[in-house]
């Protein structure tokens, strides 16, 4: 029979109605708010970060390739669409490119951009979860459209072919469709965003008008509203509209095997920096570049990161504040069995046996807690999650509504942690007890 573990309950059940009962009950609320706090905050930012993400690599890809000499993807330099790791400029049939479920790669150390040829670079293996799933083509032209109130604003008209992967940008069509590139004849159709479709006072089946300067020569073209979508984000929808690729090789005078680039799409996220690496180093010949889209809009992903630094805060304040409670209500209780110790330490108990004793209360009040502290937080998540009670302005936080996304190896992490480490620092003031002499303690009312 476990001797502390019994005198545990034994005080525990005889503390109801002392004072000390209240000092426990505050220490449970703390640690339930605390524990409520970490799970919804993990839940919130891993929610907000796979939201912007998905919709960032969705529009965008996960890599990119173009030109060497392209200094923007607004003006690009032009490349053929027969290369080796796109199927579909050699063979109309297949539908996929030939670096498709990669499980280990081996990629070369990064040199400077340009000196891959005149150095021998090291040789680097690494493991991935997946490989590369889609590749497409893309085109862009800068043009200028007149808004309702005669204010001029440059608009990117991003060409997209019959390759184009629109499961994704269904989900942000909010009118009309997609547009219909498998016919031979160029389609004059574009698909714009809310806000572009406000400025300019246009509704589906509308026309207007898109003006470009090539070679000093002002160029008018003419598009049909296909589709109105809304992404959230408020610089791509401000800036950009899909429309054929053809317009954009005829407004260039490119061949119809000249693009921009191409848009690669991955399996894993987490394997965007190792395959990133691969296909500049060992897939594109000495003529194109790649770079990752974090390459691409540092700014945005340096943000998103950010979001780490305030879960790390949250956690710890939180952390501070359970142990802060359960060092004040462990206090308590030693002061109140002051009377207690005095007599087990005559009949000759050890310290430490003593000691448990306290440490076994605190485990109880830390379970209770944190049992409590999980039923909350959970609850609150799988609310959130179903019914969106908490919205947020889009245009600033490129969501409607605080996405949640449970990881259950945070919540787990999260609940051993708190355990291990409020026990740990419990120790200390248990160590009250070694100075408390029996004969003083046993008169000690």
């Amino acid at each position: 029979m476990n001797l502390e573990y019994f005198i545990a309950k034994k005080v525990a059940s005889s503390t109801k109605n002392s004072f000390s009962s209240k000092i426990i009950g505050i220490a449970i609320l703390a640690i339930t708010i605390s524990m409520a706090v970490m799970i919804i905050a993990t839940a919130l930012v891993a929610g907000f970060k796979n939201e912007i993400s998905e919709k960032i690599f969705g529009f965008w890809g996960h890599i990119h390739i173009t030109h060497f000499q392209s200094e923007s993807a607004v003006e690009s330099y032009p490349i053929s669409t027969h290369q080796s790791f796109y199927a579909k400029g050699n063979d109309p049939d297949v539908s996929v490119d030939d670096i498709t479920n990669i499980g280990q790669i081996t990629y070369k150390k990064e040199w400077p951009r340009l000196s891959r040829w005149l150095e021998r670079p090291v040789e680097t293996t690494a493991k991935t979860k997946g490989g590369i799933r889609h590749i497409q083509v893309f085109a862009n032209k800068a043009g200028i459209i007149k808004t309702n109130n005669e204010v001029l604003e440059g608009i990117i008209l991003k060409g997209v072919s019959n390759d184009y992967d629109w499961e994704f940008f269904r989900k942000y069509l909010i009118e009309g469709d997609i547009l219909d590139l498998e016919n031979k004849e160029m389609s004059r159709e574009i698909l714009i965003s809310e806000s572009s479709a406000k400025r300019l006072e246009v509704k589906l089946g509308d026309k207007f008008r898109v003006n470009f300067v090539e070679n000093g020569v002002q160029i008018i073209r003419t598009f049909k509203v296909k589709g109105i979508y809304n992404t959230g984000l408020a610089e791509y929808d401000k800036k950009f509209a899909l429309v054929d690729i053809r317009q954009i090789q005829r407004l260039n005078s490119w061949d119809q095997d000249q693009v921009s680039g191409f848009e690669v799409f991955i399996d894993h996220i987490q394997d965007m920096d190792p395959l990133g690496k691969y296909v500049y180093y060992n897939v594109l010949g000495p003529e194109l570049y790649s770079s990752t889209i974090k390459d691409i809009y540092p700014g945005i992903f340096s943000w998103l990161n950010l979001q780490d630094v305030n879960v790390r805060v949250i956690l710890s304040l939180m952390m501070i504040v359970a142990i802060i409670n359960m060092i004040t209500a462990l206090l308590i209780l030693i002061l109140e069995r002051t009377n207690m110790i005095g007599i087990l330490k005559a009949l000759g108990s050890p310290n430490w046996s003593i000691r448990k004793i306290f440490l076994y209360q605190a485990a109880f009040i830390i379970g209770v807690g944190m049992l409590l502290g999980n039923i909350l937080g959970l609850l609150f998540c799988f609310v959130q999650k179903n019914y969106g009670l908490i919205t947020l302005p889009e245009e600033a936080y490129y969501v409607s509504v605080a996405p949640i996304e449970i990881s259950w190896m945070a919540v787990i992490v999260i609940n051993i942690m708190t355990i291990v480490i409020t026990l740990l620092v419990l120790l200390i003031p248990t160590y009250l007890v070694t100075y408390i002499q029996p004969v003083k303690a046993i008169r000690f009312k």
